[in-house]
C-alpha cells in the first residue's frame, strides 16, 4: 500500500536531533574541522566534516540493518578498532605537529570546487569516525532504545531516520566551519602556527588515551592472572 512507503514524521526530527547530538560533543574530528576551517576557510572545515557524515551515516545504517549483531562484533573486536584509533589519531596529530600552516585564500563563488580540493579530508575524518569505539556504541545504543519514544515501523522508516542522522551531522559541521571560519582573519601565521600546535597536542592526546586504555586494560588482566 502507498501509506507502507510514507515515513512516520517524527523520524525526521528525531534524527537530525541525532545527528546534531553525535556530531557536537568535542573530539578529534571536531578538532580537526576547526583547525581545518582556520587555515583553509569553510570549505575546508565542510569537507573535514563530510567524512564524519559518511561515518556517521555507515554507522547508523549498520546499526538499522542488525543492532544486536553488528554491536555484539564491536564489543568482541572494541580493542583493535579502538588500537587503530588511537594510532590514526596520534599520527594526524604528529603531521600537525611537524607541518607549516598556510593560510590559504578562500573564494567564496569556487563553491565545490574549494570543497573538492581538500577531498583528502574526507577519508581521514572517515576513519577517524568509524574507528571510535565509543561513539560507535553510542549511536547503537540510541538505536536500540530509540524505539521506546519513536516507532519504527520499517526500512522505509530506518532509512529516513539514517538519511536525518546524516543531515544534522552535516548541520553541526557546517555551523561548526562558519563560526571557525568567520574569525580566521584575526589570525596570522604564528597565531595559526600555535593553533596547529594545540590541535596536534590534543589529537596525540586522545589517541594516547585510547591507546593507553588498552594498555592499562592488559597489565591489569596481566596482574590478576598472576
Amino acid at each position: 500500500m502507498l501509506f507502507d512507503y510514507i515515513p512516520n514524521p517524527l523520524v525526521i526530527p528525531v534524527g537530525l536531533a541525532i545527528g546534531v547530538l553525535v556530531a557536537a560533543p568535542v573530539g578529534p574530528v571536531n578538532v580537526l574541522c576547526i583547525q581545518r576551517a582556520l587555515e583553509r576557510g569553510f570549505w575546508g572545515g565542510v569537507a573535514a566534516g563530510s567524512g564524519a557524515v559518511l561515518g556517521d551515516a555507515l554507522i547508523a545504517l549498520s546499526a538499522s540493518l542488525g543492532v544486536g549483531y553488528i554491536s555484539g562484533a564491536v564489543q568482541t573486536h572494541r580493542g583493535w578498532i579502538q588500537l587503530i584509533g588511537g594510532a590514526v589519531l596520534v599520527l594526524f596529530g604528529l603531521r600537525l605537529l611537524m607541518r607549516r600552516p598556510e593560510i590559504t585564500s578562500s573564494d567564496p563563488g569556487s563553491g565545490l570546487a574549494t570543497f573538492w580540493s581538500y577531498w583528502s579530508d574526507i577519508p581521514k575524518t572517515f576513519l577517524l569516525t568509524v574507528t571510535n569505539p565509543g561513539a560507535v556504541l553510542g549511536l547503537f545504543a540510541i538505536f536500540g532504545g530509540i524505539g521506546s519514544f519513536v516507532s519504527i515501523r520499517g526500512y522505509i522508516d530506518a532509512l529516513f531516520l539514517v538519511a536525518a542522522i546524516a543531515a544534522g551531522s552535516l548541520a553541526w559541521w557546517i555551523f561548526l566551519s562558519l563560526i571557525a571560519s568567520h574569525f580566521r582573519d584575526r589570525f596570522d601565521g604564528s597565531s595559526l602556527r600555535a593553533i596547529n600546535l594545540g590541535a596536534g597536542i590534543l589529537l596525540v592526546g586522545f589517541g594516547a588515551v585510547l591507546v593507553g586504555e588498552i594498555w592499562l586494560k592488559k597489565m591489569g588482566f596481566a596482574m590478576i592472572s598472576i
